[in-house]
């Protein structure tokens, strides 16, 4: 199964800090493992135990044609001895893009679906077309979010980082916010930064935590202000943001995820959302694959690891 490596925090140093009292760092979680990056490790780690305990030889699963989800996955399976399909949105997806090629030559076999089929993807009868396609496989679903990834997210927070007042993270699908509002104690807060536009991700986080039957300690907070006009898009003060960031404190960020939570961070605390004598830990939930796609697609070089 799969192994991490040690996840540092990071401290970061900036006039600002002192100037608001505050101090900032980042839990390094894009270095937990060479492939399985960030969060990904951890909602993954729990399925490829119970898939193995299922005497399943099979994962399959779904995502976009840059998806950090089908990246991890395909790394993960071929760690771990497994076969591994991946089913892609959109006939026309390119497949010798960064992401593809890697899930590729990590053994996984791709098959591209248009964009209505796809939306399909939960429903019994298309899953049972898949197994008639595929054989008996272990299901894991889009972006990676079911009740076993949930509790792995829950060990990402270590006693070692109690210390903290407020946990800053992005938010996607939702497992991994799940998981850290289940694990903060009683006096931290968690800050989730959506990724996608609209307001509806906080009735979804609500539907989630109720449907996991979790009960956060600490005091939970969702900001939807700093998606850039939703999932996968940007401007261009965010891509000037995050190459400032890896010059002044030498951490890549991805576009996607991390590099919207950065610059939210960053705005909040010059906005003084932070009270004096706050100790701030943003989570780097990796996703930094996706940069060589994004060059791909744009043209612009984003740094990474």
């Amino acid at each position: 199964m799969l192994q991490p490596q040690p996840v540092p925090v990071q401290d970061l140093l900036h006039p600002i800090f002192e100037e608001k009292s505050i101090q900032l760092s980042i839990l390094r979680l894009d270095l937990v493992h060479p492939e399985v990056s960030g969060n990904k490790f951890f909602k993954l780690k729990n399925n490829l135990a119970e898939a193995k305990k299922q005497g399943k030889r099979t994962l399959l699963t779904f995502g976009g044609a840059f998806s950090n989800h089908i990246y991890a996955t395909a790394s993960a399976a071929q760690s771990a001895g497994f076969r591994s399909i991946g089913v892609i949105r959109g006939e026309d997806a390119d497949e010798y893009n960064p992401t593809l090629l890697h899930a590729k030559e990590m053994g996984m076999g791709l098959n591209f679906i248009d964009r209505e089929t796809y939306r399909q993807k939960n429903t019994p009868d298309f899953l049972e077309k898949l197994k008639i396609q595929f054989g008996d496989f272990y299901l894991i679903p889009e972006g990676g979010t079911n009740e076993l990834a949930v509790r792995g997210t829950e060990e990402i927070l270590q006693k070692s980082h109690f210390s903290f007042t407020d946990i800053c993270v992005s938010i996607g699908t939702g497992g991994t916010f799940a998981g850290l509002a289940s694990s903060i104690q009683e006096h931290q807060r968690l800050v989730g930064f959506s990724s996608l536009k609209g307001e509806f991700i906080i009735q979804e986080m609500e539907k989630m935590l109720t449907g996991f039957g979790i009960q956060s300690r600490g005091k939970l907070e969702i900001n939807t202000d700093f998606h850039f006009g939703g999932y996968g898009k940007f401007k261009p003060e965010l891509i000037d943001f995050m190459i400032w960031f890896h010059r002044e404190f030498k951490i890549p960020l991805d576009p996607v995820y991390t590099g919207k939570m950065a610059f939210g961070v960053w705005n909040l605390i010059g906005e003084n959302h932070f009270l004096p004598g706050s100790k701030i830990m943003m989570i780097h939930t990796g996703g930094l694959q996706g940069n060589l796609g994004f060059k791909g697609k744009t043209g612009i070089d984003l740094p990474i690891l």
